[in-house]
């Protein structure tokens, strides 16, 4: 049997006009999505049929559309960017939905993370921790020569991991106490495991620990929700890393 070309879905969308609504599901009907879609496209039909009834478009985050940028920040039937592993939202499609499936679309949910506008929240919040001292100020001088610092390569293979974090805030979204450590160990290891990063290496964790918590972040449990959820991957091992180097600054100078 040839299957459908398109799909019709129901769609449950949060709708809130700002931070300070109360907010409220509203149920779509939308038929011949195309299997081949991206999810984001998907959101663009939903607001094509929206603007033709002389509605209100549904506004939702996006920009590169490739997985890249982490804007696309959606709660998809339950779980952050939708039940694909390792998958941004707008990486996911169509063709992993059934016809006449009912899909409900939130936004994060996180204090440190208003809501805009409908599925649209304030990740702002990312960049006030990264101001705080994720970042190289010491003047490191001209490019050396590829084999002039030797690292080793475990250490350049877990630092280039740490950088693939990409900031789109899913294991926020995805933690039950809305916690950022996944995306600050990431950040903090991305430095720590590379010789540019030594010189901040203490000023650095002990800034970006205490930004985070002063912007209402939980604790970590270790539940793990947040790699289960992060499209890029990251792993909570980064976590035990941020702790060493965060109780190691507190003791002070010394390895």
């Amino acid at each position: 049997m040839k299957e459908k070309d398109t799909i019709a879905l129901t769609l449950k969308v949060w709708r809130q006009n700002g931070p300070s609504d109360k907010g409220k599901f509203e149920t779509y009907t939308l038929n011949q999505v195309p299997v081949n879609a991206s999810f984001l496209e998907m959101m663009d039909l939903l607001n094509e049929q929206l603007v033709g009834q002389g509605k209100s478009p549904v506004a939702f985050d996006h920009d590169c559309r490739e997985g890249i940028c982490g804007s696309c920040s959606m709660y998809i039937n339950g779980r952050a960017h939708g039940t694909q592993s390792g998958t941004t939202t707008c990486q996911l499609h169509m063709r992993h939905f059934h016809d006449g499936e009912t899909i409900t679309i939130e936004p994060w949910r996180a204090a440190p993370f208003p809501v805009i506008r409908d599925l649209v929240v304030d990740r702002s919040a990312f960049d006030t921790i990264m101001q705080a001292g994720g970042y190289v100020s010491v003047n490191t001088g001209n490019a050396p020569d590829g084999n002039a610092v030797p690292i080793a390569k475990t250490h350049a293979d877990e630092a280039f991991n740490a950088a693939a974090c990409i900031g789109c805030g899913a294991c926020v979204a995805a933690c039950k106490n809305a916690s950022a450590m996944l995306f600050v160990s990431a950040k903090v290891s991305q430095y720590a495991l590379l010789p540019q990063g030594q010189p901040e290496r203490r000023e650095r964790v002990l800034k970006m620990v205490s930004t985070m918590d002063d912007l209402g972040f939980g604790a970590c449990t270790n539940t793990g929700a947040c790699e289960a959820e992060c499209p890029k991957g990251i792993g909570v091992t980064n976590i035990a890393r941020l702790n060493r180097e965060y109780f190691g600054a507190l003791l002070g100078p010394g390895d």
